[in-house]
Parts: C-alpha cells; sequence; structure tokens
C-alpha cells in the first residue's frame, strides 16, 4: 500500500495539535474546494487529499494508528485482533488455522491475509469489511431549501446523491456501501456525509422556523397599508395594521424552512417591523409634526 504523508498534505509535522489540524483543513479545504475550482482538476484532487488527511488526524485513535503503522495504518486492527488471538494460542478461530506454536510468525500473518494454507489443504482468507469513509460537503443554504441531485467526489469517485430539503448545518448522513473496499472480498464500508451550509440570505434560520427583519415607514406603521416582503419562496404581500409598533412580529405560516424529509411541509416565517424615522425633513414636514406634537399633548 502506498503511503501517503497526511501531515504534509496539510503542512504540518507531527507534534500538530487538534487545534492545528482543524485551522490547516478549514483554510486549505476553502481554497481548494472544487465549486471555486470547477476547471481545475489538480485542485479537485487535492481537495480529495486534504479531506481524506483530516478524516484521519482529527481522528484520535485513527491518527495513532496511523503514527504507529504507516501505509498499513488501515489494517491494524486486524494485526492487532490476530496477535490477540496467536498469543491466546487459538486455533481454528474466524481467522482460519494459524498453525501451531512451534509456527513461523509470518506464516501466522500469511494465512490471515491469504498466503498460507490451513491443515486441510485449503487456502483460508479471512473477510474483513471496510473502512467507513467521512466527507464534507459544502452548500449554501438555498441548496438545501429544495431536494436536489448533488455529485460528491470521494476517494476519486464521483457519486451522484439526492439531497433532501430541510438538511441542517452539521447534519450527517449515511451511503451504505460507499466507504473503503472490504478485504478478501468482504463488505465494503458506508460513506458518512456531513452537511456545512452557509447562510446566503438574509433570513436566520431556526430549526424549521425562519426571522426575518423588515424596515417599515413611519407612516405605515401610523396609518396601516400594505407592503411586499421576499420570502425563500418567492414575494409576498403583507397587511399592516395601523398603530403598528417598532418591534412587532407577525407570523407567516408555512412560510418558514421545509421540514426534513416531509414533503410539503414547512416551519413558519416570522417578521419583525422596524420603524423607521424619517430624516431630511424639509420645514414644512416639521411643521406638521409640531401641530400633531400639539394636538396630542
Amino acid at each position: 500500500m502506498e503511503y501517503i504523508d497526511y501531515y504534509k498534505i496539510l503542512g504540518l509535522n507531527k507534534e500538530a495539535t487538534t487545534d492545528d489540524i482543524r485551522k490547516a483543513y478549514r483554510k486549505l479545504a476553502r481554497k481548494h474546494h472544487p465549486d471555486l475550482n470547477p476547471n481545475d482538476k489538480e485542485a479537485n484532487k487535492k481537495f480529495q487529499q486534504i479531506n481524506e488527511a483530516n478524516e484521519v488526524l482529527s481522528d484520535p485513535e485513527k491518527r495513532k494508528k496511523y503514527d504507529q503503522y504507516g501505509a498499513d495504518w488501515k489494517n491494524a486492527g486486524q494485526f492487532e485482533e490476530a496477535q490477540r488471538q496467536h498469543s491466546r494460542g487459538q486455533t481454528g478461530s474466524e481467522f482460519g488455522y494459524f498453525g501451531d506454536d512451534n509456527g513461523d510468525f509470518s506464516d501466522f500473518f500469511a494465512s490471515l491475509f491469504g498466503g498460507a494454507e490451513g491443515r486441510s489443504g485449503r487456502q483460508r482468507q479471512a473477510k474483513f469489511r471496510g473502512n467507513d469513509a467521512q466527507a464534507e460537503l459544502h452548500l449554501n443554504l438555498t441548496d438545501v431549501y429544495q431536494t436536489h441531485q448533488q455529485v460528491l467526489s470521494v476517494n476519486g469517485k464521483n457519486i451522484r446523491i439526492t439531497v433532501p430539503a430541510g438538511v441542517e448545518n452539521g447534519q450527517t448522513i449515511k451511503i451504505k456501501g460507499y466507504g473503503g473496499p472490504g478485504v478478501n472480498g468482504g463488505p465494503a464500508g458506508d460513506l458518512y456525509i456531513t452537511f456545512v451550509i452557509t447562510n446566503n440570505t438574509a433570513f436566520t434560520r431556526t430549526g424549521n422556523d425562519l426571522q426575518y427583519t423588515v424596515p417599515l415607514e413611519l407612516y405605515t406603521a401610523v396609518l396601516g397599508g400594505e407592503i411586499t416582503i421576499d420570502t425563500l419562496n418567492g414575494k409576498v404581500k403583507l397587511v399592516v395594521k395601523p398603530e403598528t409598533q417598532n418591534g412587532t412580529k407577525v407570523r407567516l405560516k408555512g412560510k418558514g424552512f421545509p421540514i426534513y424529509k416531509k414533503e410539503n411541509e414547512a416551519g413558519d416565517l416570522y417578521v419583525t417591523f422596524t420603524v423607521k424615522i424619517p430624516v431630511n425633513l424639509t420645514e414644512k414636514q416639521k411643521e406638521m409634526f409640531r401641530e400633531l406634537a400639539k394636538i396630542s399633548s
């Protein structure tokens, strides 16, 4: 197996802290993200390497195995289990016959990975499930407002997935059988995709609800009227009641964010009005406000 220096990929050394790894990954992932380099195949390859390096080095257990076993770190669990089985003198286990106490230790590993024959004369190979893979999918909030297809590159393979409307930032989904390949015909591992969602809108998302602040002219707040506001699903007209106060909140049912895996269901949109105080008034306008003040007093 070819050795890949994950520390070198992230521009770090083996003394790097967890925080160093996280910062290096975020910086490089942004720089080489396929969406920012659509015509650069090398950037796409580099992005995959960066993801793989982060997956290993950010996980304390995987990092420990990588530091100890190098290129063979993915088989560390099988090596260690095989050693435990051998030290207990077990024979005929799920790994096949490992020889007697006088057997050569290298033959023991050969039998584990398919290079030796048991006493029955049949070659036995242990089957192992492939490693699970981790990946991040960076999307904008508007991208996850509707269900859509997305192509994700993982370990040099393009995987087409369906991104359901309503997924949340940090949410992880499992794609069965798209992880690392199995050993000796064993099943493939699974792929875990974590969504990293950037809010590219003027709305604030809280679960399935959206918050939106709308400036309101003083005259409309006092006298009432009708205004048009934006939603993620287009523009809507909204009736403003007379004498609406600054900070008044209005609920628009079903105009929020789609609910994950619940078709045609959505949260609510909460609109908060901020009343605008007029500026640059003419003398006539000021006089009218003075008259209004006298009447009010």
